[in-house]
C-alpha cells in the first residue's frame, strides 16, 4: 500500500477530538449538570413546589376542615383584599417591623459589631470565652432557649425578679413585644459578632495606627477609616438579619401572640390563621405577601450594594 493510502487510512480511523470544555472546571455542561442535580431536585421538591403550591392554595378558599376542604374555590385576589383591610394583619405587619428593627437592625447589629470591635484586641482567652458563650446562645434549641427565657420573666419566682426584688411583674403580659426583642438579640447576637470579627480583620492595621497618631476620636475612627472597609458586611448581616427575624417563629414559643395580639408577628399571624383558625387559604395569601416583602428588601439590598462596590 502506498505511504500516502496509508496515511489516510490512520487519520480516517482515528477518532473525532473532544471539544475543550467551555466551563471554568473543565467538567462540560452534561457532567457539571450531573454534579448540581441532586440539589436541584431537593430545591425543587422542599422550596420550588411548596412555595407553587402556596401560591395556588391562596387563590382559594381552601380550609383545614369543612366542605371547602374537599372542594375548595377559587376566590382570586378576596384573600389578599381581605388580608389587606383586616385589623389584625395590619398590628401583625407593625409588630413585625418593630421586631425587626428593633431586634436586628439595631439590637443584634450594634451589639454584634460592639462585641467584635471591643473583643479585637482582648485577651485570647477572654475573647475566646466570650465568643464560646455568645455563640452557644445561638446553636441551643430555640425551644431551650424559649423555656430558658420564660423561667428568667416567670411572675412567680423568675430569675429577674428575684433579682430586681419586684415579684408582681409579668414581663411577658406587661411587655410582650419589649421581652420579645431583648430575647431575640440575646439569641441572634452572635452571629452578627462573628461576621464582624471577620471582617474587622480586612481592616488594615497602619490605617487604624496612623488614625491613633494623628488623635482621631474613636468615633472619627470608625466613621473614616473602619467602616469603609466593612460596608460591604454592614448590608450583607443587615439583610440577613433582617429576613430571618422577619420570619422567625420563636415569638410564638414565649407568647403565643398574646396577651391580645400584643405580640403577634406575622409568622404567629399566619399559624394562627392556618391552624388555629382552619383558614389555609387565607395563610397561604399572607405567605405570599410575606414572601414579597422579603423580595423587595432583598433587591433594595442588591441595588445599595452595587452602587456602593
Amino acid at each position: 500500500m502506498p505511504a500516502a493510502d496509508a496515511t489516510a487510512v490512520t487519520v480516517a480511523a482515528a477518532p473525532p477530538a473532544r471539544r475543550p470544555a467551555t466551563d471554568s472546571a473543565g467538567l462540560g455542561k452534561g457532567r457539571a449538570l450531573g454534579f448540581v442535580a441532586p440539589a436541584l431536585i431537593l430545591i425543587g421538591i422542599f422550596l420550588v413546589f411548596p412555595a407553587l403550591w402556596s401560591i395556588y392554595i391562596g387563590l382559594t378558599n381552601y380550609t383545614l376542615t369543612g366542605p371547602a376542604s374537599v372542594n375548595p374555590q377559587t376566590v382570586g385576589l378576596d384573600n389578599i383584599t381581605g388580608a389587606l383591610s383586616d385589623p389584625l394583619f395590619g398590628n401583625s405587619l407593625w409588630l413585625t417591623l418593630l421586631f425587626v428593627l428593633g431586634s436586628a437592625v439595631i439590637g443584634q447589629n450594634i451589639l454584634g459589631f460592639t462585641l467584635a470591635w471591643t473583643m479585637r484586641g482582648a485577651r485570647k482567652w477572654l475573647r475566646r470565652t466570650t465568643e464560646g458563650l455568645v455563640l452557644l446562645a445561638w446553636i441551643l434549641p430555640s425551644t431551650v432557649v424559649a423555656y430558658l427565657w420564660i423561667a428568667v420573666l416567670d411572675r412567680d419566682g423568675g430569675t429577674l425578679n428575684l433579682l430586681l426584688g419586684n415579684p408582681a411583674t409579668a414581663w411577658l403580659v406587661q411587655y410582650p413585644m419589649s421581652s420579645l426583642i431583648v430575647f431575640n438579640v440575646w439569641r441572634g447576637t452572635a452571629f452578627s459578632m462573628l461576621l464582624y470579627s471577620s471582617a474587622l480583620a480586612v481592616v488594615p492595621p497602619s490605617q487604624l495606627e496612623t488614625a491613633r497618631m494623628v488623635g482621631a476620636s474613636k468615633w472619627s475612627t470608625l466613621k473614616d477609616v473602619v467602616f469603609p472597609h466593612i460596608r460591604g458586611h454592614v448590608l450583607t448581616n443587615t439583610l440577613l438579619v433582617s429576613l430571618w427575624t422577619a420570619n422567625d417563629f420563636s415569638p410564638f414559643l414565649l407568647t403565643a401572640g398574646g396577651p391580645n395580639h400584643q405580640s403577634e408577628t406575622l409568622p404567629v399571624f399566619i399559624y394562627q390563621q392556618a391552624l388555629g383558625s382552619g383558614q389555609l387559604g387565607y395563610a397561604s395569601a399572607i405567605s405570599f405577601l410575606l414572601l414579597l416583602v422579603n423580595l423587595v428588601v432583598a433587591l433594595v439590598y442588591l441595588r445599595i450594594l452595587r452602587r456602593r462596590t
